[in-house]
């Protein structure tokens, strides 16, 4: 990968924005996704291979209480930050019927499944880590960037969407947006708020190497 390509590829601290749409997105649906909005049905998928050797689809899950969805990828130094936090974030809630899928829909080679799978082991992921080739997971959620996150209520519509947290860095993190939804969710309540602009690394689709 050029220099030039890895610095576009790969923006720390949030300066690329989910401002724009996948492509093929409709007129705006929310305030900073344009294919997706909260209170509807999340996008159905199926048949994307997880790092554990078997493919997964949606409703994999139907037994989990809440359902994270994290648009996500090996290189991106902004999701690089965010791994210890989704490990912890299933060791408090997994108890609780929490599940969590990491997905990748980058067709770059450090991204693809092989190399997702070393990741996995070295990081100890403790949540399933799943890639689309297709890359149709991603556009069809309005992700833009990585980490871009989708919170799932019981009836699986979407109750959250947008960043993690509010600061890639853990120890000037003052809202917890995710586990602050998760914690609604668990007891009978919205969240608040239900979206917020995600931050992270470029989704390049179509790109290939």
């Amino acid at each position: 990968m050029s220099a030039g390509l890895a610095w576009r590829r790969f923006v720390v601290f949030g300066i690329v924005t989910a401002l724009g749409a996948a492509p093929g997105a409709p007129a705006s649906a929310a305030k900073f996704n344009r294919k997706v909005d909260v209170g509807k049905p999340a996008p159905e998928w199926k048949g994307l291979a997880g790092v554990d050797g078997r493919k997964h689809c949606l409703d994999d899950y139907k037994k989990a209480s809440v359902l994270i969805i994290a648009f996500t990828c090996n290189q991106c130094p902004v999701s690089q930050l965010y791994e210890d936090r989704f490990i912890h974030l299933m060791k408090e809630y997994k108890p609780h019927d929490v599940a969590l899928v990491a997905i990748s829909c980058s067709l770059l080679p450090p991204d693809r499944l092989e190399k997702m799978k070393e990741r996995a082991k070295k990081m100890r992921f403790n949540y399933d880590y799943l890639w689309d080739p297709t890359q149709q997971t991603g556009k069809d959620y309005g992700a833009t960037v990585t980490p871009q996150v989708f919170v799932l209520d019981q009836n699986r519509n979407i109750a959250y969407m947008g960043r993690f947290d509010d600061n890639i860095e853990p120890d000037k993190v003052q809202r917890e947006y995710v586990q602050d939804a998760v914690r609604a969710l668990l007891s009978g309540k919205r969240p608040d708020p239900s979206e917020t602009r995600a931050t992270g690394c470029g989704i390049e689709y179509g790109k290939r190497q």
